[in-house]
């Protein structure tokens, strides 16, 4: 069986890495013949420094689908459109946002030097901060802090792309269209219901619809209404991360 996992919030707390007990189950999971595949909002840059080494070759979608990595190389790549970019600048200067826009590898950033995003940016210093301008395509919006974040939600959402509210954040998660972590797991050629997904946010809701079972981490109220099963947050929340695993690699044996 394939197992997704969401990456912060899911299998990793407060910016910090996957530890090692986390780690050694997925790599049970793997001993017994599942496979692992990891997908988050992250771009595929900010993925590996939460990660262990051993597991940088494993599939990677990152940018909520826009990115996907298959044994360490970067295979697929969706971006927006000129035209697209073009608007959603004229918007970002409009209502004065402050973003953190990713392209395949580089980012470009204008939010203040002290929120607490910048944690999980490029934290390996393995890209480059460049202006907006240079880069030859963006992947993804990340949209911080505007004059009226309804109302430039609304105007984005015209622009026919995805727009992710995370309201424990209270970001604008934007992504070229038809980019979610479902049509990601559909060009790696897995079908509806082939697939265990673990899951904590709005951008897993995709991955949620379509899975055989999914794990909800938390709470949250309209991934709940698309989830098998959850585990609350608290103590000990690790160890029943990895006991929910061990039962499902049990129930799901090949």
């Amino acid at each position: 069986m394939n197992f997704v996992f969401d990456l912060d919030g899911t299998i990793c707390f407060k910016g910090k890495p996957v530890t090692e007990k986390i780690g050694a189950a997925l790599e049970m999971l793997q001993s017994k013949g599942h496979s692992i595949i990891f997908a988050s909002a992250r771009p595929i840059r900010d993925m590996l420094p939460v990660l262990d080494q051993r597991f940088h070759t494993y599939t990677m979608i990152g940018g909520n689908g826009s990115l996907i990595s298959l044994n360490g190389e970067l295979k697929y790549s969706t971006s927006f459109s000129g035209d697209q970019m073009t608007a959603i600048t004229t918007l970002l200067n409009e209502f004065e946002a402050a973003y953190l826009i990713d392209g395949e590898w580089d980012y470009s950033y204008t939010g203040s030097q002290d929120h607490p995003i910048l944690n999980n940016v490029d934290p390996a210093r393995l890209a480059k901060m460049v202006p907006l301008h240079t880069h030859k395509s963006i992947v993804k919006v990340l949209i911080l802090s505007a004059a009226n974040m309804e109302e430039l939600a609304e105007r984005i959402a015209g622009l026919d792309v995805v727009v992710h509210k995370h309201k424990n954040e209270n970001v604008l998660d934007i992504s070229p269209k038809d980019i979610h972590k479902w049509e990601a797991l559909r060009k790696l050629s897995i079908e509806s219901g082939n697939y265990i997904a673990f899951g904590n946010d709005a951008n897993d809701m995709t991955m949620f619809m379509n899975a055989k079972h999914s794990v909800m981490i938390g709470h949250h109220e309209e991934l709940a209404k698309h989830a098998t099963e959850s585990i609350s947050l608290g103590e000990n929340i690790e160890d029943r991360i990895v006991e929910k695993l061990n039962q499902l690699a049990k129930v799901y044996a090949l």
